[in-house]
């Protein structure tokens, strides 16, 4: 029987990148996944490969800067499959740059399809979650660069879900649900999109991971994942575990 057999998962900006790579990890683990993101056609393709693997999974367009979307996406989720037991935090826009060209409406869009998102969905999550729900929120080592300059904004709405992660697990420990943040390096496209064209810093970046190599999406991130909702990481809760090779020093 395979570890998490029978459980439902909604992961959020599943389409592609680490969303998607998690929720490969998941099916194979034995989850029902519900995947969401803004791309139908990116869903269609995640949920293709899911079946062709011999597992089940249910695709929904999904912004999360809306709120009813994403009540929408737990109740599609809880009419489908009659149970949410892990909650997966992926999709968000990034306020990239230096603080001088960070736009208000880009780090306004960063705090709506990040801590607010996250917030939201995890608030319309904790019904079904009680007992023996996951939630995984993922962020960012940002913050722990030694040298931020144009970070700072990306770094900020990251560091929130690292707030919000914290307080739910405290809050929502006692009524059995568990919330962890991870803090991933992997082939998405954005960061293939950025190494490409900063060759120079992406060596550099590289360079810094002491395995020397960034994280696959399904194989090191998603895998990981699947061990943080199973019985093995029970006891682990509201934790901030960088999954990026060992480049970042979190003490």
């Amino acid at each position: 029987m395979k570890e998490l057999e029978g459980k439902v998962a909604l992961v959020t900006g599943a389409g592609q990148g680490i969303g998607q790579g998690i929720a490969f990890a998941l099916a194979d683990a034995g989850v029902n996944i519900m995947v969401t993101g803004r791309t139908q056609e990116k869903l269609l393709n995640t949920v293709a490969e899911i079946t062709k693997r011999g597992g089940q999974a249910l695709a929904l367009t999904c912004d999360v800067k809306r709120k009813e979307d994403l009540e929408r996406s737990v109740s599609q989720c809880i009419a489908q499959y009659g149970k949410l037991n892990i909650l997966v935090n992926n999709a968000q826009e990034v306020p990239n740059g230096l603080l001088h060209d960070v736009s208000d409406e880009a780090f306004a869009a960063g705090f709506d399809s990040g801590p607010l998102a996250t917030l939201r969905l995890m608030k319309l999550a904790y019904p079904y979650l009680k007992g023996d729900g996951c939630i995984i929120n993922l962020a960012s080592t940002a913050a722990k660069r030694w040298d931020m300059s144009g970070y700072g904004a990306y770094a900020a709405v990251k560091e929130a879900i690292r707030s919000l992660t914290r307080a739910a697990a405290c809050e929502w420990g006692p009524v059995g649900i568990r919330t962890n943040v991870i803090l991933p390096h992997g082939k998405s496209p954005g960061l293939a999109w950025w190494m490409e064209r900063n060759p120079e810093e992406a060596a550099e970046f590289q360079a810094s991971i002491p395995q020397r190599r960034v994280g696959e999406c399904e194989e090191d991130i998603g895998r990981f994942v699947v061990q943080l909702c199973s019985d093995g990481s029970r006891y682990v809760n509201g934790q901030t575990i960088a999954v990026d090779g060992g480049q970042a020093h979190l003490g």
